[in-house]
């Protein structure tokens, strides 16, 4: 097997199942040779449900070091089989779900590439002119600082070969937030991080809306410079919004 895309999930029936049906195309699996394995951290609404429906794995985890998004993600690739695994977030989908495994399939799979990244952006029914200039920068901003040879890519989507994955140690679960950053970090000091503009997946704007782009970009920053000097994130608990 060649790939296994992992997904972290807490409460998320109402944009998960849009991620899975994505995913749940036989053609597609058949060419590309993927497993999907839902980490789910004890939800109590119909997430795990509908996981069942379209998931190879679901693993539920109630122990309390994996209740964050990191021990999510460690969880998952724990059953994982596959040489490549692909962390995505629940509440995010393809732009072209074809395209991004094609993509992999050329530029990253056989090459010197350790880990891949690509642009986020707001899922287009809901884009407003703020979120499409705050997107711009910031993938900007990412593309610019792997460039300089940093290793930074969202949680929402990174991509890491197996090998290197469990070699870092995978995600520090210690992080509640801040994690994303962190693993990449550790990554770049044993090879090159690919970041693309050439694929792209959505995410839902809930977080934005609640806590606006200001508070967002601050406790993002605060928690960044935390990992870094510190090797501990500023936040507790990152907060759940649904």
């Amino acid at each position: 097997m060649k790939y296994s895309v992992i997904i972290p999930t807490l409460n998320e029936e109402k944009l998960l199942p849009e991620l899975l049906r994505q995913l749940s195309d036989d053609d597609l699996n058949r060419k590309y040779d993927f497993e999907i394995i839902v980490s789910d951290g004890g939800s109590r609404d119909k997430t795990v449900s509908i996981a069942l429906e379209y998931a190879d794995k679901v693993k539920v985890h109630n122990n309390s070091a994996a209740q964050n998004i990191a021990g999510g993600r460690n969880s998952g690739a724990k059953y994982a089989k596959g040489e490549i695994f692909v962390f995505i977030n629940g509440d995010v989908i393809f732009e072209n779900v074809s395209g991004f495994f094609g993509f992999l399939e050329k530029n990253f799979a056989a090459n010197k590439f350790l880990a891949m990244t690509c642009k986020v952006k707001i899922f287009p029914h809901e884009e407003t002119l703020l979120d499409r200039l705050f997107h711009y920068g910031y993938n900007s901003y990412f593309r610019l600082l792997n460039g300089m040879g940093l290793g930074m890519g969202r949680g929402e989507c990174q991509v890491v070969k197996r090998n290197i994955f469990f070699k870092v140690g995978g995600y520090n679960e210690a992080l509640a937030a801040g994690e994303d950053f962190d693993l990449f970090r550790r990554v770049r000091r044993l090879g090159k991080i690919l970041y693309t503009k050439e694929i792209c997946v959505f995410e839902s704007p809930r977080r934005f809306r609640k806590l606006g782009y200001k508070g967002v970009t601050v406790s993002w920053v605060k928690n960044g410079f935390s990992v870094l000097f510190k090797n501990k994130s500023l936040s507790k608990e990152w907060e759940q919004v649904r």
